[in-house]
């Protein structure tokens, strides 16, 4: 209802919203960050947060245009940085089981560490000289359909399948629930949640690669801000912060939310700085409006 009502806003407001190049610039524009929430969603469904995934991005991204910077073939540079991503998120995991730290204070911490190494790697200089193929990741098109919008799709078939059809996902959805009670169910909490984070970070490490893609260059400062816009994008979606509730096309809604947020205050010639706000203020109002429908079924039961 919400996406719908922005949509027709935006159509009456102006003139250029329903063109083709707006639409294929939104498709394009928003892919990132919806393929960075659809991770999100499976870190916040187990009962974690992650607030690094930005810097995660822009490091995973980073590594993948080095690599080809380097003279690997494309396809060659883009694993590394899916893998590169994997690898984060899983040290995300280990950190939160095997500490037993807030997952809160793990990924804040991890955020700095993880820009920390981008811009130490790099020496705060951009990646440069990158293969002319591999625009085709975040510019292409197959018969005339912007390529990332069928990698979105492909990752949230994927992330439908594991949560609905695996044994991943059904452990991620109980030990978001109630951590105890899964564990003394036979549930290997610690695995499947640092499994969670793993698998977020494969996503965020090919959504840095996208990005990177687009801008035809590994920048270590890419992604600031974008794990605020991840977590909105789940909460706005339906997806609970304390665990256990979240949905594939919840949190794709709500990226598009997002997305026509930011489109529409371009169109508008509304200042980014205001855009930033605006994006707090739907955060707040999300989380709030969450709480408010958890009391509600609390006080039901």
């Amino acid at each position: 209802m919400t996406l719908a009502a922005l949509a027709v806003g935006l159509t009456a407001a102006s003139p250029h919203f329903l063109t083709g190049m707006n639409l294929a610039s939104l498709i394009r524009q928003t892919a990132v960050i919806n393929i960075m929430a659809l991770g999100a969603t499976l870190v916040i469904v187990a009962g974690g947060i992650d607030l690094s995934v930005g810097s995660m991005m822009a490091l995973a991204g980073l590594l993948g245009c080095m690599a080809m910077e380097s003279g690997l073939a494309p396809g060659a540079g883009i694993a590394i940085g899916v893998i590169a991503g994997a690898v984060l998120g899983g040290l995300n995991g280990l950190l939160v089981t095997q500490l037993r730290i807030n997952p809160f204070i793990v990924t804040l911490g991890t955020l700095g560490i993880f820009r920390g190494v981008a811009l130490l790697v790099s020496g705060g200089v951009p990646v440069h000289g990158l293969p002319k193929e591999f625009s085709h990741l975040g510019e292409g098109e197959i018969a005339g359909v912007p390529f990332v919008l069928l990698l979105v799709v492909a990752c949230a078939v994927g992330l439908q399948f594991l949560l609905k059809h695996t044994r991943m996902g059904r452990y991620a959805l109980a030990t978001g629930s109630n951590p105890e009670a899964a564990y003394y169910s036979g549930v290997p909490v610690a695995f499947h949640t640092t499994a969670a984070y793993a698998a977020c970070g494969l996503l965020t490490g090919l959504a840095g690669m996208v990005e990177s893609s687009r801008l035809m260059t590994g920048q270590p400062t890419a992604g600031q801000g974008y794990e605020l816009q991840a977590i909105a994008a789940v909460v706005i979606g339906g997806g609970s912060l304390r665990g256990g509730e979240g949905s594939v096309g919840g949190t794709l809604i709500g990226a598009m939310i997002m997305g026509l947020l930011a489109n529409g205050s371009d169109l508008l010639g509304i200042s980014p700085y205001l855009q930033q706000a605006i994006i707090g203020a739907v955060i707040i109002a999300a989380v709030f409006l969450d709480e408010i429908r958890k009391r509600r079924l609390e006080s039901a039961a």
